[in-house]
């Protein structure tokens, strides 16, 4: 099996609240690091009622602190939203605090509706479009500073910072080649152009000092708990939550429901095969099977596993189930 890494979006089931979904995220973190899995990745969501890790590197802040070993990163700071140098030096920050651990993924969407974009825009002429040298311009502030350089990322400058590129679609396998970066792609929400975009990356990848030689992590849902049937059951709480996003009305994460297919029209059901094709759901053989089968095919360097699940114990304990299984 390829190395394994989670994704964490700290989610708060219905219910709940934010700050039990962080105490939640943390007690997971500590988890996947016993179990061995590479790194744990929280991600930047804006005005999302289910999500509780907005303030990424605060959060990531805590995280880092209650574990030892697992590299800790953001998948990813949505770029648009920030200066290069506040990220920097939020960044920096963690890595003089953890040094060798810190992980920095980018990326050019808002990492959320519309309203919240606005909202967060740091000034009237931020464009997506400036993505690229928005990117040079961070990673330039974790060169070691020059002397009389006039402006410096403090902490940040001369810190170890794995920077990544993130996309789901092609424009940043592009960018990722063209750096010499490491490449995430969110296939476990957008499937559509993994494919084409793993061509793109290997294909047109330049050596940089950062990375000799092309690294692709891709993205997939895992629901593992001790048979097929429970396994389906735990997922009918992100079947739920992307239709309810798709339909317009985003909420906490809700609540298992039994044989929940059965009661969504053809619509439903066709964004959800769309949308969540790259999952793997089932007991600990099915979930064997099914990640090793999706590693064969796509050639993928790594995987980032997200698994929203509703009870903590039963995400933690799919966790354990996947770890035993990338053994087997």
């Amino acid at each position: 099996m390829v190395p394994l890494s989670v994704l964490d979006l700290s989610p708060i089931p219905e219910g709940s609240d934010a700050g039990q979904a962080l105490r939640n995220s943390i007690d997971l973190a500590r988890h996947v690091e016993t179990l061995g899995f590479r790194r744990y990745w929280m991600a930047e969501h804006h005005n999302m009622a289910g999500i509780a890790s907005a303030a990424t590197s605060v959060a990531l802040a805590h995280v880092a602190v209650a574990t030892r070993n697992i590299r800790v990163g953001a998948g990813g700071i949505m770029l648009p939203n920030h200066a290069p140098l506040l990220i920097a030096e939020q960044f920096g920050t963690l890595a003089a605090l953890h040094p060798g651990r810190i992980d920095l993924g980018l990326g050019r969407a808002p990492g959320s509706d519309q309203l919240a974009a606005r909202a967060m825009r740091r000034n009237l002429a931020a464009d997506v479009n400036q993505f690229p040298s928005d990117v040079v311009e961070l990673m330039h502030y974790f060169r070691p500073a020059e002397p009389g350089q006039p402006l410096r990322a403090v902490p940040g400058a001369g810190e170890d910072v794995a920077v990544w590129i993130l996309g789901s679609s092609t424009f940043g396998a592009q960018l990722a080649a063209h750096l010499g970066l490491p490449y995430a792609f969110a296939s476990h929400f957008a499937p559509d152009e993994m494919r084409d975009a793993a061509v793109i990356y290997r294909d047109r990848f330049r050596p940089s000092p950062h990375l000799a030689a092309p690294h692709l992590m891709l993205g997939v849902n895992v629901f593992a708990a001790d048979t097929d049937a429970e396994a389906r059951l735990l997922f009918s709480s992100l079947q739920q939550a992307f239709l309810n996003l798709r339909r317009g009305r985003p909420g906490k994460l809700p609540a298992p429901v039994d044989d929940f297919e059965a009661g969504v029209d053809r619509y439903g059901l066709a964004m959800l095969a769309d949308s969540l094709a790259c999952s793997v759901v089932g007991g600990p053989e099915t979930v064997r099977d099914g990640l090793r089968a999706f590693a064969a095919s796509t050639g993928a360097d790594e995987l980032m596993v997200a698994t929203q699940i509703f009870d903590p114990g039963a995400r933690k304990r799919s966790f354990e189930i996947l770890a035993q299984a990338a053994e087997a």
